[in-house]
């Protein structure tokens, strides 16, 4: 009765920390359509791509062995764009969106995201034998030590992604004590400092960051990076499952996805 009473609680707290990872809401593929994809990705005032084009070259499953990726659209239940995220500080704004999985400048042409989670062994059996149970904790516990990202893509015309790099490089420095996201004017998060981190060193320039956040009550942590590739952005969001319920979990920004996608973007 015990174990069971454990392999419950275990699940809630799955069930919570997926809720959680989730709260600010992710929008879906956005974009005016009305580019034309000129130049190499390499060159900084390169045109900029089309949402289509963008969908080609986002990371997918066949490109990462050992993950999902889906859709990073919940449906409408939370922000559906840019315009549903109120930041308390302007300067902040480019960390917000980041987290919020949409692109971190102000005048991208079109962005696409996707949802890259660790994969973890589903159980076999949903019996009460001490066996199964055995099984469904050891499930429960890979899946708590899985890490989820949030891939997005932006492509901005002329010199908007290295404006872009500015603005997120600025906001690292200058939010250090952190900032407030309201999505929908509903959901609030409150993120209590903003640090910077070793970046993967990719594309033409990269900024990594931690931003550290209250959730009730725990202090909780997460990762994000932004790289840019000529004239288009790659944005990673990181969180452990783990972390989300209260463990302690050391992790980052997987090198398995931002070595993925860099290489797309080549």
């Amino acid at each position: 009765m015990k174990r069971s009473s454990g392999v419950r609680m275990a699940a809630t707290v799955t069930v919570s920390a997926l809720s959680l990872a989730l709260v600010t809401g992710c929008g879906g593929d956005s974009g005016s359509g009305s580019s034309d994809a000129e130049g190499s990705p390499s060159t900084a005032a390169a045109k900029a791509y089309t949402a289509a084009e963008l969908r080609k070259l986002v990371v997918t499953a066949q490109d990462l062995d050992g993950y999902d990726v889906k859709s990073a659209d919940t449906g409408g239940k939370f922000a559906a764009s840019k315009d549903q995220v109120t930041v308390t500080d302007a300067e902040c704004a480019p960390l917000a969106y980041v987290l919020t999985g949409f692109a971190p400048g102000d005048d991208e042409n079109a962005y696409v995201n996707r949802m890259v989670t660790q994969k973890s062994e589903k159980p076999s059996s949903t019996s009460t034998s001490d066996e199964s149970l055995e099984d469904l904790e050891k499930s429960l516990k890979d899946i708590m030590g899985s890490t989820m990202t949030i891939v997005s893509l932006s492509s901005y015309d002329g010199a908007g992604a290295a404006r872009t790099m500015k603005s997120v490089s600025d906001a690292v420095a200058g939010c250090a004590g952190g900032f407030t996201i309201a999505a929908r004017g509903q959901d609030t998060q409150k993120f209590t400092k903003v640090v910077a981190e070793k970046s993967s060193g990719t594309g033409e320039q990269s900024v990594a960051f931690e931003v550290s956040g209250k959730v009730e009550g725990d202090t909780q942590t997460v990762h994000g990076e932004v790289v840019r590739h000529g004239s288009t952005i790659a944005t990673y969001y990181s969180i452990s499952l783990a972390a989300l319920a209260g463990e302690k979990s050391e992790y980052s920004v997987p090198a398995d996805v931002i070595k993925a996608q860099a290489a797309k973007l080549k």
